[in-house]
């Protein structure tokens, strides 16, 4: 087993949020909107959300930002590159884009649960050119193709 590691938090904004697990099976650490108004997404855009922190993912980490399954089934709220991933390198603010594929205009409220990130371990690798790739039994075979 893996040993946990540590996510570094630097707030930037009052109105942040610390991530954490609700549950203590959890895959997913919540990630809050911290903003001071509510914020409008109609049908069909995107807004990008503040979480109003920095973080420190160490090397060999990422973290993955997906939707949370009650929004997307309840109201259609998703992201548009899910899951999106935030390099263990990159010390910005966390921001979630979320896109409203539902039919009406939903509405983040100031410290709603708008996502849910995974911190996950990254495997690196060396890439060789080759002239010959090895023959598979599926092949070339694409989408679908495994009749599933």
């Amino acid at each position: 087993m893996m040993p946990e590691p540590t996510l570094k938090f630097k707030r930037l904004s009052d109105l942040a949020v610390v991530p954490a697990y609700q549950s203590e099976h959890a895959a997913g650490l919540d990630l809050h909107a911290a903003t001071a108004e509510s914020v409008e997404i109609p049908s069909g855009e995107i807004a990008i959300i503040p979480c109003g922190f920095a973080m420190s993912i160490p090397p060999g980490w990422e973290a993955q930002v997906r939707p949370r399954s009650g929004l997307a089934v309840k109201h259609g709220i998703s992201l548009p590159n899910t899951p999106g991933t935030i390099d263990a390198d990159y010390r910005g603010e966390v921001s979630v884009p979320l896109i409203n594929l539902g039919k009406v205009a939903f509405t983040v409220e100031p410290g709603m649960r708008i996502a849910q990130m995974v911190v996950a371990p990254v495997a690196r690798v060396v890439i060789e050119e080759v002239e010959d790739l090895g023959e598979t039994t599926r092949g070339a075979g694409g989408f679908g193709s495994t009749g599933h």
